[in-house]
């Protein structure tokens, strides 16, 4: 016996009444693409108060529509939910997951580093070599590794300064050792943090004569901007809970 109604659609009508859950789905795909480099703060900003406001599945869907999302071409939204699950399911390896494809997948693009009254930095997407040595004499140079690749997950880098300084900047979930000392000088650590599964093991060695060597502990620059992009997303529900309470 066959029935004479129809098959449902495969995906909700566009008239449909959107959730909160889906419109925080929503919301993190946007994050995720402004941290990627595929929207400015402009555009994030407009698409994140739309989705806030938005009442049904056809507000939602134009917002993510130009968003690729990895492994699929269809539904975005959908697969920014996926996503979204995936990490809450995997808990810290998706920690993991994160440090393996930033170890021992390239070649080193930088194994030191000199200056003489005058200063070098290392930063942003590099990929630091097993063995790094930095050398200053009367200069400065900078080290981020909050956004470096490696060439394998363990590393040793060596500063070296004479009247100089270096200073090494880490996230605060990487496994450091600071060996140094410093003469006339100092060789030391600021900040907090616990290492997470999969990092990269650093040591931080060297000496520092009537100079310094610093290593700094400090969150990541998507980190900063997912924070305040959460502050922004916290004022924007504030307004919107006011206007329906007008």
């Amino acid at each position: 016996m066959t029935s004479d109604r129809p098959d449902p659609p495969p995906y909700p009508r566009p008239d449909t009444r959107a959730s909160d859950a889906e419109r925080e789905r929503v919301a993190e795909r946007l994050r995720e693409a402004v941290a990627e480099g595929r929207l400015d703060m402009e555009e994030f900003d407009e698409r994140l108060e739309s989705a806030f406001k938005a009442r049904t599945h056809g507000e939602l869907a134009p917002l993510v529509r130009d968003l690729p999302a990895p492994g699929t071409t269809t539904d975005v939204a959908l697969a920014a939910d996926a996503s979204v699950a995936g990490r809450e399911a995997s808990g810290s390896a998706g920690e993991v997951s994160n440090w393996q494809s930033r170890i021992g997948r390239e070649p080193a693009t930088s194994k030191g580093a000199f200056a003489f009254w005058g200063g070098f930095g290392r930063r942003g997407t590099w990929t630091v070599g097993r063995k790094f040595t930095a050398v200053v004499f009367q200069a400065g140079g900078e080290i981020d590794l909050r956004e470096a690749r490696f060439e394998d997950r363990d590393v040793v880098i060596r500063c070296f300064t004479i009247m100089g300084g270096v200073h090494v900047t880490v996230p605060p979930d990487m496994d450091v050792e600071v060996r140094g000392f410093g003469l006339m000088g100092g060789f030391g650590e600021a900040g907090e943090g616990a290492a997470s599964p999969g990092s990269p093991r650093v040591i931080v060695t060297g000496f520092a004569l009537m100079g310094g060597v610093g290593v700094e502990r400090k969150v990541r620059e998507s980190e900063k901007r997912r924070l305040k992009e959460e502050r922004r997303r916290q004022k924007l529900e504030k307004k919107a809970d006011r206007k329906e309470l007008d």
